[in-house]
């Protein structure tokens, strides 16, 4: 068997693999937009996303639960590249930005803008969640230093500064009584109050951040080389690792600042996408994406039956599914060391 045989018997699993993820994608959606709170036919579904009506069931669909279901896609995309991206960047399979300090920077951002500024708009507070996602990604890099250590110390920096944002966070909302309940719903992280308007200021944050992405693919594989070798073959790995960060920011920063920081989607994801694929990273990117949108989708239509007919923060979902995960990779990890 030529080369060209080997590659194309590569290539028919792989379309299988991503063809199937998509209709899987197509299918969550359409659940998403049929079932929850309120039952709809197929006749009026088909009529809502068509918009060939405008009734009460339509415009239930058109504004509610069809933003909601794009806006779960667009976070999850963005959550699960901007997971496999601090693994690449920190070349620490646990890594995330949760637990590196960047999801709870942000937290705290939106908390103290939400507190100082109750009447900002969503646009000023993916403004302070980018801050303070920049603040805590700086604040673990700065504790970690450099040297050969550095992986090990930027473990035990995100920890530390991930529970002392989050210990900041819950004085704040303590200080602001009136908006507790909202707050905490938020802090979970929760999709429930997705609409067009924050489809359409999350959107140039989502395909600014999937394009420098893509146009990085080539220049992210030198993240999975050791720093010596990658610089002894001419890379500029300092300057792939900062651009790595500030991509992670804008992906990460801004679905925290209008979903709230949903954990376990950046961990997990990138390590289901490698066990499917490995790590090519022209592969493993766009399947990683793919992967986080689905995960992301079926959580939030999960979400509506814990307590149904009231609807629960997906976070919790996520949490569910990603702490056993996150034992396990933990346990696997450990052992192969």
């Amino acid at each position: 068997m030529g080369y060209s045989d080997k590659k194309q018997s590569r290539i028919w699993p792989l379309l299988f693999l991503f063809s199937a993820f998509i209709l899987v994608m197509l299918i969550g959606i359409l659940c998403s937009l049929k079932w929850g709170q309120s039952q709809v036919s197929w006749q009026t579904l088909f009529e809502a996303i068509t918009y060939q009506g405008n009734d009460k069931a339509h415009l239930y669909i058109q504004t509610l639960r069809l933003p909601r279901a794009i806006m779960a896609c667009l976070v999850g995309i963005q959550l699960a590249l901007a997971g496999l991206l601090t693994q690449l960047t920190t070349k620490n399979p646990l890594a995330s930005p949760h637990i590196f300090g960047i999801n709870a920077g942000a937290a705290l951002a939106v908390a103290v803008g939400l507190v100082a500024v109750p009447h900002f708009g969503n646009f000023g507070l993916i403004g302070f969640a980018f801050v303070g996602a920049a603040l805590g990604a700086l604040l673990v890099w700065s504790l970690a230093g450099t040297g050969n250590k550095q992986y090990v110390r930027l473990a035990l920096a995100g920890i530390t500064i991930h529970f002392l944002m989050s210990s900041l966070t819950e004085g704040f909302i303590i200080m602001n009584q009136q908006a507790t309940d909202s707050m905490i719903f938020w802090l979970v992280g929760s999709l429930n109050q997705a609409a067009w308007t924050e489809v359409r200021l999350i959107l140039p944050f989502f395909v600014g951040g999937v394009l420098l992405f893509s146009l990085m693919l080539p220049s992210l594989r030198m993240l999975l080389l050791d720093d010596e070798i990658a610089a002894g073959i001419g890379g500029r790995i300092h300057f792939v690792r900062g651009i790595s960060i500030l991509l992670v920011i804008v992906l990460a920063g801004s679905a925290v600042a209008l979903c709230g920081p949903i954990g376990f989607v950046c961990l997990i994801v990138p390590h289901i996408a490698r066990s499917l694929v490995g790590t090519n990273l022209t592969i493993l990117g766009p399947l990683t994406a793919l992967l986080g949108g689905v995960l992301l989708l079926y959580a939030d239509f999960l979400s509506r039956f814990i307590a149904f007919p009231f609807e629960s923060p997906v976070g919790i979902v996520t949490a569910a599914i990603g702490a056993p995960y996150f034992i396990y990779l933990a346990r696997k990890q450990g052992g192969t060391r």
